[in-house]
């Protein structure tokens, strides 16, 4: 048998270490039969990433979704303000009539959007102070949004005649104004009606023909008849439904008034259908815009294109409001968000109906802050006289002929 030592002569274990302190680099030779430790290099935990990104995806999915389908809830959001002026054209037998003036400072309307919204655009217009969310019923009532989309735009087609019918008397030409027949725009419910309401046995679109037995060919036939009678009586209307040739006779039982309990109705609001007689026709390219709100704006704009002179007097004004034959400024909705649309044109006066409540002008002169005033108007008049007051053009009779 061979013996073998294993006894280190040269330097004893302890001698042979290595300071690692000044030359990292270097590694201690293996002895003669040694195998390298190698170290796996450490790995860091991310158990978490999965979860994460699952979130992620399912978060992205449900904004695409939710962006893509439409829900039963429809906006009211600021709109725009334009100029009426770019909006108006004179054919040749007008400016036979007529002088046209240009101006330097157009008068502008304002509009509100309302339509139908995504899912994703109805929880942000929840959230935003600028916007109502409406349902079904809060936006269309007992009305369809077809029915309601027809009678908007038959409400701009009158709101223009009227406004040129008033800028026009105003301005001494001779036209006259006349009531048409009585066609059902909006039906007035109680909480809980009775059987024979209006609201159950009328609809949206009808005309009325006869009232208790009596024809009534215009609105104005029906107004001195209402007198004689009372809430609860019991009385026979007939209608000729839209689009039918046919009549139909329904008992309706007459109600109160909801704003004038002395008043006695049949329960129906009905469309403005007054025609007006012109000397010429001016053009007014409303697109696809309804609703009567712009009656005052269209006005102003007439009579400001129709006069020498700046009416505005060089400033920009804005303006809002449904006009009546006999120049009466009336309330209209959405007035915040027109408010936020006309500060966003730079305007510097706001014409709006004094006939909305005192909630509405205040939440307007909040939204307008400093560079916008809020001017509320009842009538045609108030608002000639404050842009006179500006500096505005004398539109007077007496001027006009000077």
């Amino acid at each position: 048998m061979i013996a073998v030592d294993l006894t280190v002569t040269s330097k004893t274990v302890s001698d042979m270490s290595i300071d690692t302190t000044t030359t990292p680099s270097i590694v201690s030779p293996l002895v003669s039969g040694e195998q390298e430790t190698v170290i796996a290099p450490r790995h860091r935990n991310m158990w978490w990433a999965l979860p994460m990104l699952t979130i992620v995806w399912l978060v992205t999915g449900a904004i695409i979704i939710s962006a893509l389908v439409r829900v039963n809830y429809w906006e009211v959001a600021p709109g725009s303000a334009e100029q009426v002026a770019s909006r108006l054209s004179f054919d040749e037998a007008a400016l036979q009539l007529a002088d046209r003036y240009k101006t330097s400072s157009p008068i502008l309307f304002v509009t509100a959007y309302g339509s139908k919204l995504s899912a994703l655009d109805a929880v942000i217009g929840v959230v935003d102070p600028d916007v109502d969310v409406l349902d079904r019923d809060k936006k269309f009532g007992t009305t369809t949004p077809g029915e309601q989309q027809r009678l908007g735009f038959e409400a701009m087609a009158t709101a223009k005649q009227i406004a040129e019918y008033v800028a026009l008397n105003r301005l001494g030409y001779e036209v006259s104004i006349s009531y048409g027949e009585l066609i059902i725009e909006q039906l007035v419910c109680d909480k809980i009606p009775r059987p024979l309401s209006a609201c159950l046995q009328l609809k949206l679109g009808d005309t009325v023909i006869a009232f208790d037995g009596i024809k009534i060919p215009t609105l104005s036939d029906l107004l001195p008849l209402m007198a004689d009678y009372s809430p609860g009586e019991v009385v026979e209307i007939t209608v000729k439904p839209l689009n039918s040739s046919e009549t139909v006779t329904k008992k309706v039982e007459l109600m109160v008034s909801p704003d004038d309990p002395n008043r006695t109705i049949i329960g129906v609001w009905p469309a403005d259908t007054r025609k007006v007689k012109l000397p010429f026709e001016v053009g007014i390219n409303t697109d696809l815009i309804g609703g009567p709100s712009a009656g005052l704006a269209f006005t102003l704009a007439l009579i400001d294109e129709l006069t020498p002179g700046e009416l505005t007097g060089g400033i920009k004004v804005a303006a809002t409001g449904t006009i009546d034959g006999d120049e009466t400024v009336g309330a209209i909705g959405a007035l915040r968000q027109k408010t936020v649309a006309v500060k966003a044109s730079g305007a510097k006066v706001f014409f709006v109906p004094s006939a909305q409540t005192k909630e509405e002008i205040a939440a307007a002169k909040r939204v307008a802050g400093k560079g916008l005033l809020i001017v509320p108007v009842a009538d045609l008049s108030e608002a000639l006289a404050y842009l006179k007051k500006i500096g505005g053009s004398d539109i007077s009779k007496d001027a006009i002929e000077l």
